[in-house]
């Protein structure tokens, strides 16, 4: 699989069905065979319109789409995605809010890199751009970075987290999503021991594994039962010729996909088909449900290949984390370090990605910070994306979340009227 050719072969498979669709809807709509009154040919038209948006959304990056806020006056401000800091592998993107007042939380949004764009957290930063100053970490598809640049392991990827919050300063609030929550956690680790005036004022764990086994999925299985051979040997491909990334060993964004609806073929299967007979009775539509929402799960990114094997090696095999041994650029970074940075642990109770007890894991490791600077907050009935986007963020996990930034912003008005809401959050 290491090979340029099976990247290639991919893509052309993906092309090839994008093609079969577009040909299928052209023909199908042809004027002519209107006059047949042929049943098949709504279907056979429908299923290509639904073919070629599909197979053409895994080659897209997903636009934000958030182009303005109502303000507190009631008028619309309108919303800049600007680069704060650009690096070969990710940038740091500020959404900037005209003609607001510059706002008392800062938040650090950090995105997973598990396969998707940051872009599916675009819910989860619009219904925090009215509250908050957001920053969002904007991960690259490693297809597009040529092998001059170098690589990207899970070490980078916790420095890179480390000069973001340099860049932003110590006022920040940090929430991270899924994949990203023990890097996020080592780098404020590293922070503590290296440069203790850059920590962020708090750490928002949502849905991450922390450790692994302190509760069995899906994925930690396929971790424990596959070698770092095999997965090297099955996963990793070279990037084609297409891409500036030429060469550069990745875990494809197509191969991954095909991961993700594996896990659940008959729900997939079932909403395409249903979309198939919505659009024959010309029931659908350019933004409905279906639409919205695969035009976001089908925009998958590559990851490096030295990304993808550290974090299942690292993080789910050797548990570094879990065990408080890990390294980064050569320096161990001692959980323990962190005293200052208060630190909330959001999990769903239906979580079948990340489950109950892999987040919260990261509270036994601050050994050195104070009870009263900890949180945790068990979701009953949500699942993983219900806690960072869906009904169970925005009503109830949001408001905690920002219950406890405030809390331990560092403002005396704050500190007086923080027992309660903290309480509410555990």
């Amino acid at each position: 699989m290491k090979y340029m050719f099976a990247y290639d072969l991919m893509e052309s498979v993906r092309n090839t069905n994008e093609w079969m669709g577009a040909t299928a809807r052209a023909m199908a709509s042809y004027p002519a065979f209107a006059m047949s009154m042929n049943p098949a040919l709504p279907l056979i038209a429908a299923w290509g319109e639904v073919a070629e948006r599909s197979f053409s959304r895994m080659n897209d990056k997903p636009d934000w789409g958030i182009r303005s806020i109502v303000g507190p006056d009631g008028t619309d401000h309108i919303v800049d995605v600007v680069p704060v800091v650009e690096r070969p592998f990710g940038s740091l993107m500020h959404f900037s809010v005209r003609r607001r007042e510059p706002m008392a939380r800062k938040v650090l949004l950090i995105a997973p890199m598990s396969g998707h764009y940051a872009t599916l957290l675009r819910s989860t930063v619009a219904s925090l751009l009215p509250d908050c100053d957001v920053y969002v970490t904007d991960w690259h598809n490693a297809r597009d970075i040529p092998v001059s640049a170098g690589k990207f392991d899970v070490e980078d990827y916790t420095l890179y987290i480390v000069d973001f919050l340099r860049a932003l300063g110590p006022e920040t609030h940090v929430i991270a999503v899924c994949q990203p929550a023990p890097l996020a956690l080592a780098a404020t680790a590293y922070l503590a021991a290296e440069e203790p005036a850059a920590q962020p004022r708090s750490l928002v764990l949502i849905g991450g594994p922390v450790d692994p086994d302190a509760a069995a999925t899906e994925v930690t299985d396929f971790g424990r039962t596959v070698t770092m051979g095999q997965l090297e040997q099955s996963m990793i491909q070279r990037v084609g010729f297409k891409y500036k990334g030429a060469g550069r060993a990745v875990y494809p964004g197509l191969l991954q996909l095909n991961g993700f609806i594996s896990m659940n073929m008959e729900r997939h299967t079932k909403a395409f088909t249903e979309q198939i007979f919505r659009v024959a009775r010309g029931e659908a539509g350019d933004h409905d449900a279906h639409n919205r929402f695969y035009d976001e799960y089908l925009a998958v990114m590559d990851m490096t290949a030295e990304f993808y094997l550290s974090t299942v090696e690292r993080i789910f095999k050797n548990r570094e984390i879990a065990k408080n041994e890990f390294v980064v650029a050569g320096r161990r970074v001692d959980i323990g370090a962190i005293t200052n940075v208060a630190v909330m642990t959001v999990e769903g109770a239906n979580d079948d990605i990340s489950a109950p007890g892999q987040c919260v894991a990261a509270l036994p490791l601050l050994t050195g910070l104070e009870e009263s600077k900890k949180s945790h907050h068990l979701e009953p009935g949500a699942g993983h994306y219900g806690i960072f986007a869906g009904r169970s963020w925005r009503i109830n996990i949001r408001p905690l979340v920002l219950s406890f930034i405030d809390i331990h912003s560092g403002g005396p008005k704050a500190k007086a009227k923080g027992g309660i809401r903290l309480a509410a959050s555990k």
